[in-house]
């Protein structure tokens, strides 16, 4: 699993489940936040051959990030990420059995929908980082109806 954390919100932006992932992957995973949420200042990530790859660097520095690689060995230096790891590890991996990669695709982004948008996190005031929004009917804005012209009563004259 690739997972990409926002540091600042705690929020989940991406789970990449996949048998392997390769430098390719890491580059699909981080361009749709880069395109939705613009470009971050810098990304953390730990030295593993996906993420240190030439293309992931050079990539990287083309969209104008740059990097932050953790030492070996130093995860208390990725925490958020690696505290992230713990909860899904917790919460759901430990858990289950997956027979297919897709089913573990799905469960596990159903379970990152949740952490983001109902899971209270207590570093955050028991909020979770993303709640959903929810429109009430009333407050939906509704055009106004069309005008309908009225004849005024004419005043009689004697």
């Amino acid at each position: 699993m690739l997972n990409v954390i926002d540091e600042f919100t705690r929020e989940c932006i991406a789970i990449r489940v996949s048998r392997k992932l390769k430098a390719v992957d890491v580059i699909d995973v981080l361009s749709d936040p880069f395109i939705l949420r613009g470009v971050p200042g810098h990304i953390r990530s730990d030295n593993g051959p996906e993420f240190i790859a030439k293309a992931v660097r050079d990539w990287i520095n083309a969209v104008g990030a740059k990097t932050a690689y953790i030492e070996p060995g130093s995860p208390w230096e990725n925490g958020y990420c690696e505290s992230f790891n713990a909860k899904l590890r917790d919460e759901l991996v430990n858990g289950e059995i997956f027979y297919t990669l897709k089913e573990a695709q799905t469960v596990i982004e159903s379970w990152r929908r949740h952490y983001n948008t109902v899971r209270p996190h207590s570093s955050l005031g028991d909020k979770p980082p993303a709640p959903e929004v929810v429109q009430w009917p009333a407050a939906q804005s509704r055009p106004a109806p069309p005008a309908t012209p009225t004849v005024a009563p004419q005043p009689i004259m004697h």
